[in-house]
């Protein structure tokens, strides 16, 4: 098994600051991707929770309510460590007990009604705020001159260090293999993705050693790339333009094995196949690898020694590798 680690394209020194994921330092906004229709049998929830997993929080809200967590809608899972604000849905039905609702690390914001239950990949994207420490004024003048040039370049969309709990992968990889039999379908799709997640990462490790060979500011394109367009549609040019990739008209995309999913050709297949597992009965999906991040802001708080980054991730992607990639060094 690999250690886990992440390989980052830019080669600036490493930066030595503080980071930790707690409820002060680690704020996340949900951004849905269409307004709601304020009308329907679905309740919608603007929900803040702080210190627990959006499942841990929707088995609350299930339990209170007497239903089946699936009966509760969710576009995305956010952090544990950190407070988020998100979207749920419930039937509308149960508008009266929710206003009795009442919990230390949970607050309902809003409600709004909608006409279609919330489902994984409505929301568009997320807006983070991270505080870092142990700043002094040398190190924050690099943080902003790094962070300008990632939101420039881009960087490689890694699953963050908080898609493998303690275990997890050696779990996965062993259920897999078929030496560790789960029975609890929740915890069977999670060590799945775990699985999904480690191949995924291992792939875009290699792509990123081949583009620093290359001294290459952005991922190298190869023939075959499977490329997202604008309109979300996937595609397979036989020689992926550079100029549409930096302009942002398209972006490579990586594999999450499986079946029934969308394979690179060629150069590219190559490199793919050696972290696919086309036996793997999960459905596959294609996930960018390469991301911007947008409406970047920051703050130097110079007597406290503090940093403060705001920006905008697209939905699918990891604040922390974003930190890592200023840093450049992985945090876990």
């Amino acid at each position: 098994m690999s250690e886990l680690k992440r390989v980052f394209l830019h080669r600036h020194e490493a930066i030595d600051f503080e980071f930790t994921q707690n409820k002060e330092d680690f704020i996340v906004e949900e951004i849905f991707a269409k307004p709601f229709k304020q009308k329907g049998s679905f309740l919608i929830l603007h929900v803040k929770k702080v210190n627990m997993t959006t499942w841990e929080m929707i088995e609350k809200i299930a339990a209170f309510l007497n239903i089946h967590e699936s009966s509760i809608g969710y576009a995305g899972l956010k952090d544990k460590y950190a407070t988020t604000t998100q979207y749920i849905s419930v039937p509308q039905k149960y508008e009266k007990e929710l206003k009795k609702f009442q919990d230390k690390q949970i607050t309902i914001l809003e409600i709004f009604r909608d006409t279609q239950k919330i489902s994984i990949g409505d929301l568009s994207a997320n807006r983070f705020k991270i505080k870092l420490h142990k700043v002094d004024d040398m190190k924050a003048g690099k943080i902003e001159k790094i962070a300008r040039s990632l939101q420039m370049t881009g960087f490689a969309n890694h699953f963050g260090y908080q898609r493998f709990g303690q275990d997890s992968l050696t779990q996965a990889k062993e259920m897999i293999d078929g030496e560790l039999f789960i029975k609890d379908k929740k915890v069977k799709k999670f060590l799945t993705s775990v699985y999904q997640s480690y191949l995924f990462n291992e792939w875009l490790n290699e792509r990123v050693e081949i583009s620093q060979k290359e001294k290459s500011t952005t991922l190298t394109l190869l023939d075959g790339d499977v490329m997202l367009g604008r309109d979300e549609k996937l595609f397979t040019p036989k020689t992926p333009s550079l100029k549409d990739f930096l302009s942002r008209k398209i972006v490579p995309t990586g594999l999450l094995v499986g079946r029934e999913v969308f394979r690179a050709r060629d150069k590219a297949r190559e490199i793919e196949a050696k972290y696919d597992d086309e036996l793997l009965a999960e459905k596959g999906l294609r996930r960018r690898a390469w991301i911007y991040p947008e409406m970047l802001t920051y703050k130097y708080l110079q007597k406290d020694g503090d940093f403060e980054l705001s920006f905008v991730l697209p939905k699918a992607s990891y604040a922390t590798i974003f930190i890592e990639n200023i840093a450049n060094r992985n945090f876990q």
